[in-house]
């Protein structure tokens, strides 16, 4: 560990020289190059130097154990006894830093949300997740927009996909995948009886065209009247378009657009991410029969979360954590639970690093 963390040090150095150097500040896109891999290793570096001061502090401290001073001696005693647990707390901290960086973590997502067993009260409940992530985006200064809706007769979401960009958006928001459960007494129930029903969501970190190649032979392209709840005519011009790529059958509409150009740049975008996760999924699937290790099915057919309205909690399955504030949680207050899910992860991946390591 020591040893990659002085090679990274020293990249640190030569990018920190890179930087300041005329040739580099005049090409923008070397000077974001190099400062996106000065900001990748930064805090890992600042660890690994406060760690060696640290361990300069305790080799000090007990060379002066050899002292004949008594009070030298106690004041090295305490320096130890404060320092030790101190490096290794910091040790601690630059395993979690140098496990292998997810690559998709620093991209935007595709996020779509799809009503499943519940019928209208289903669509309901899919329409306030997609306004919780909505509110979780704004917490974190994301834009978020929509490139599909379809709307259910009752004001919900029948499907919802949408765009979300910004600063490491899929690195929080892609545990979210899954079949999200909820109970609750429904609007339409006389006898207030409580009933469970379901959504799916997928967040696909999203992919550029160097991330997927699509050939325009692959692809069949046509275009419709957009329409909207009850069949009523949102345009009379053929502006919706239905994009379906045949090696694959992956087929992606998009109508929210009133110009037929823009949903199909839309729909581009939809389709290359699920081409790259379809990519992503058969990939992880062969390293984790290699290694015969995964952290995390990202089976999306696994209930991976329940939303208990008369109770007032929520329960995410896969860690076993549950908290009595689904009221807020609602309200775009799902950091907690991101920040609960990543430290159990991480801890998976430890484990997995050192059992590969013995």
């Amino acid at each position: 560990m020591i040893d990659r963390l002085e090679q990274m040090e020293q990249r640190y150095e030569e990018l920190s020289t890179q930087l300041s150097q005329p040739e580099i500040i005049t090409d923008h896109e070397k000077y974001q190059k190099a400062g996106k891999a000065l900001r990748d290793i930064e805090l890992p570096v600042q660890k690994y130097r406060e760690l060696m001061q640290v361990r300069q502090g305790l080799t000090d401290a007990r060379a002066m154990l050899a002292e004949t001073d008594p009070e030298i001696r106690a004041m090295a005693e305490e320096e130890i006894a404060t320092l030790e647990p101190r490096a290794a707390a910091i040790e601690a901290e630059l395993k979690v830093l140098l496990l292998p960086k997810d690559p998709n973590d620093e991209k935007n997502v595709i996020l779509e949300i799809r009503a499943g067993t519940g019928g209208d009260e289903a669509s309901l409940f899919a329409a306030e997740v997609f306004r919780m992530y909505t509110r979780f985006a704004e917490q974190h200064r994301w834009k978020v927009e929509v490139l599909s809706m379809s709307e259910s007769g009752v004001g919900g979401y029948k499907e919802v996909i949408a765009i979300i960009e910004g600063e490491r958006v899929y690195s929080q928001l892609k545990w979210e995948s899954g079949v999200h459960r909820v109970q609750r007494v429904p609007a339409t129930e006389t006898q207030g009886r409580v009933h469970t029903s379901a959504i799916t969501v997928a967040v696909l970190p999203e992919a550029e065209e160097v991330d997927v190649k699509i050939e325009a032979k692959d692809l069949r392209i046509d275009t419709f009247c957009s329409s909207g709840p009850g069949g009523q005519s949102v345009n009379t011009t053929y502006s919706a378009v239905r994009i379906t790529h045949l090696p694959t059958n992956t087929v992606v509409s998009c109508q929210d657009e009133k110009s037929q150009i823009k949903n199909r740049e839309k729909g581009m975008r939809v389709l290359r991410s699920r081409l790259y996760e379809q990519e992503m999924d058969r990939q992880n699937a062969e390293l984790a029969k290699e290694r015969k290790q995964q952290v995390g099915t990202g089976d999306r057919s696994e209930k991976i979360r329940t939303y208990n309205f008369p109770q007032n909690r929520l329960t995410d399955h896969r860690i076993g954590l549950t908290l009595h504030q689904l009221d807020l949680v609602m309200e775009g207050r799902l950091q907690p639970i991101v920040d609960a899910l990543i430290t159990h992860y991480q801890a998976e991946q430890l484990k997995a690093e050192t059992s590969q390591a013995a």
